[in-house]
């Protein structure tokens, strides 16, 4: 749940705060929510992932450089930036090495044969490179109320939509029991 909550708390915020202010001002609270969460959660003693300290860096670069530079140019770049870091990093290793990394992080909750899970691995890949180009294409085609729009509900209703399918694809193979 926490880590449910340090991934969307800092967007909501930023639209909530888009929507009460203007871009540069939600880019601040969602700089600002970050990295309260992260100390939060740093001081809490919860662990903190890999991809959450990057999510952090790039609001910070990204979204400091948008403050500094007064240019939205750079907070639009920052999704697509991580989506394009989930999906590579997803994809590289099961190309290069064989390694499915979805894989390590459903060991022992999912059960699943070696095709199903390399198909899982690079569908989420290609999921998240498809979500930074689209991310790119609607931050430059779009007014920024539409990317802002689109950052909240589009991203989610997207997120959404792909785990039921993954959800679906999962239940076709048979879990054992664990009792």
């Amino acid at each position: 749940m926490t880590k449910l909550l340090a991934d969307w708390l800092p967007i909501l915020l930023f639209f909530v705060a888009y929507k009460m202010a203007d871009l540069y001002v939600a880019t601040a609270v969602a700089i600002a929510a970050s990295i309260v969460l992260m100390g939060w959660m740093r001081l809490r003693s919860m662990p903190i992932d890999k991809m959450q300290w990057v999510s952090l860096g790039l609001i910070v670069v990204f979204g400091g450089a948008t403050l500094l530079l007064q240019d939205e140019r750079f907070i639009k770049l920052k999704p697509s930036l991580l989506y394009g870091l989930f999906g590579l990093g997803l994809l590289i290793p099961q190309l290069f090495m064989g390694t499915r990394l979805i894989e390590k992080l459903l060991a022992g909750k999912v059960e699943l044969p070696v095709h199903a899970w390399a198909r899982l691995n690079a569908a989420w890949g290609v999921f998240f490179v498809g979500m930074a180009a689209l991310n790119l294409w609607v931050a430059a085609t779009f007014s920024t109320d539409t990317w802002v729009d689109f950052k909240l509900f589009g991203t989610i209703g997207l997120m959404l939509v792909f785990i039921l399918a993954q959800g679906w694809y999962i239940s076709r193979f048979p879990q054992r029991d664990s009792a």
